[in-house]
């Protein structure tokens, strides 16, 4: 493989990402970010736009003491007032930088700045040499990139360069650009600057079209060497450039770009969740890379071949961004080898006769959860290792019950063999005591309840309640244990596994 060239990170989650509305910091919050994107091994960090705020100035010059590994970089308009209060900001960094902006594209000139192009020029020439007076690393973004005219926007870059830039970062602004069109415009950049090999190109892309990461890709490799982005891709509108989505695919794909990052893609999933966290907007389950189902796996067909070998359905290790491992979620999706997989990693050696028992209950309970947690597979094994042979089983039921002062009304129907037989049973304490008296009724065990709890096993609205019931016969005490989504079925399975037990 040829040398990979290595792409300079800078992370704009403070400053662009915090202007996700709803998605504002306080000054610790801040720096816990910060300290975390240090550990990630972001090479620069925009930690705000100091003329902003006072809160905002505070919040990067904290960060500028703070952090040593990384850059730190303060946003200022093309005006002294605004370099002033950034270089005031960032003087106490160790690697500090002043990111100078100004719009450059028709419709900012006409109708924001109200200024041609010989002034966005000149603007541009004055604003960057009093920069570059307070400060040696000055980045500058001529805003609206992407809309402005290809010829101008070199004329921009070369006069940005002459004045002492050593960034430039070209912006879609607006996420208007397709990848196609951005890379057409790097590359003009590169064949229409003469002094491009002064400065470090760089991208920042805006997602408002779902295309920020396609954008960042086809300018790396089209040569840029610097991509904005920020953690979970939050920022303006739609938001920014994923940081974890561009370098894993800088990283999966070397051998398509020839680039890659120095991050430590390890840690990509705890920043995510630190932000998630700290900002309140939550990371949606489908998340590429960081989400909650990037390496979880439901279908039987993948979870049979993520056994033979993981490469089949995944082409990325799920520790190498953070997770612990994949999850093959079972759910009603899930095949028979999942289940087997899942039994053997509780510690269960089960034969085919009782795999296929657990599969065929797995599949009734899979109806109705949404997800079957490893709790549920304990409970259904146990639930097997102590059924008695020619037992009373539970066919169905049907229940009324009003409340008040009215009695319960319920139907059941048990199974014994080939015997099946049914009962309409109106009165009891409430619907639990009803089943009880109804399953005595049929069965003819006059069986008394000295013990009866009931608590959950796993977790969510459609848990599974497990019931522990002690039935007392003929002087003698049976315990019996039912499990199920419905806690009426569960103490019918328990009351039916305390009176079996009776019988034999």
């Amino acid at each position: 493989m040829a040398t990979q060239r290595r792409i300079i990170v800078f992370d704009t989650t403070l400053r662009d990402g915090e202007q996700s509305p709803g998605a504002s910091m306080t000054l610790p919050e801040k720096v816990e970010v910060a300290t975390m994107l240090e550990e990630l091994g972001v090479d620069v960090m925009e930690a705000g736009f100091p003329i902003a705020s006072p809160g905002d100035f505070e919040a990067v010059a904290e960060v500028a003491k703070t952090v040593k590994k990384s850059g730190v970089c303060g946003l200022a308009r093309c005006v002294k007032g605004d370099i002033d209060r950034a270089w005031e900001a960032l003087q106490h960094a160790q690697q500090p930088r002043i990111h100078v902006f100004l719009a450059t594209s028709p419709i900012h000139r006409e109708f924001k700045l109200r200024m041609d192009k010989e002034q966005v020029l000149a603007k541009t020439r004055e604003g960057i040499a009093y920069a570059i007076s307070k400060c040696p690393s000055i980045e500058f973004s001529p805003e609206d990139g992407s809309r402005t005219e290809p010829d101008f926007l070199a004329q921009v870059v070369e006069t940005a360069i002459d004045a002492g830039a050593t960034t430039i970062n070209i912006p879609d602004t607006v996420g208007y650009s397709i990848p196609e069109g951005y890379a057409q415009l790097i590359k003009h950049l590169f064949d229409n600057v003469p002094n491009i090999d002064r400065a470090v190109l760089s991208v920042h892309c805006h997602n408002d079209l779902g295309m920020a990461v396609a954008n960042t890709l086809a300018a790396v490799q089209e040569g840029a060497g610097q991509v904005e982005c920020t953690i979970n891709g939050i920022g303006e509108r739609a938001g920014n450039c994923a940081l974890e989505e561009v370098v894993m695919a800088l990283r999966t794909r070397r051998d398509f770009y020839g680039a890659d990052t120095r991050i430590e893609s390890k840690k990509l999933v705890p920043a995510s969740r630190l932000v998630a966290n700290v900002t309140g907007l939550p990371m949606q389950r489908n998340k590429a890379i960081v989400g909650r189902n990037a390496f979880a796996h439901e279908s039987g067909i993948h979870q049979d071949g993520m056994l033979k070998h993981p490469e089949t359905y995944e082409i990325m290790q799920p520790q190498d961004v953070g997770f612990a491992k994949t999850n093959l979620v079972l759910g009603k999706h899930s095949g028979r080898a999942a289940i087997a997989d899942r039994a053997k990693e509780l510690g269960y050696e089960l034969d085919a006769d009782r795999l296929t028992e657990l599969f065929e209950e797995f599949k009734d309970l899979a109806d109705k959860k949404k997800e079957v947690y490893d709790d549920d597979i304990r409970v259904l094994i146990e639930q097997q290792e102590v059924m008695v042979e020619q037992q009373w089983q539970l066919n169905s039921y049907a229940l009324q019950c009003s409340g008040g002062d009215t009695a319960p009304e319920i139907t059941v129907t048990l199974q014994r063999g080939d015997e099946e037989v049914t009962t309409t049973f109106t009165g009891g304490d409430g619907p639990i005591d009803a089943m009880l008296l109804a399953i005595i009724e049929l069965t003819g065990i006059e069986a008394q309840c000295r013990d009866y709890r009931v608590h959950s096993v796993t977790v969510g609205r459609d848990a599974l309640g497990e019931v522990v019931a002690i039935l007392e016969y003929e002087g003698q005490s049976y315990r019996g244990r039912g499990v199920s989504t419905d806690c009426v079925e569960a103490s019918a399975k328990a009351f039916l596994m305390a009176i079996n037990r009776c019988i034999s």
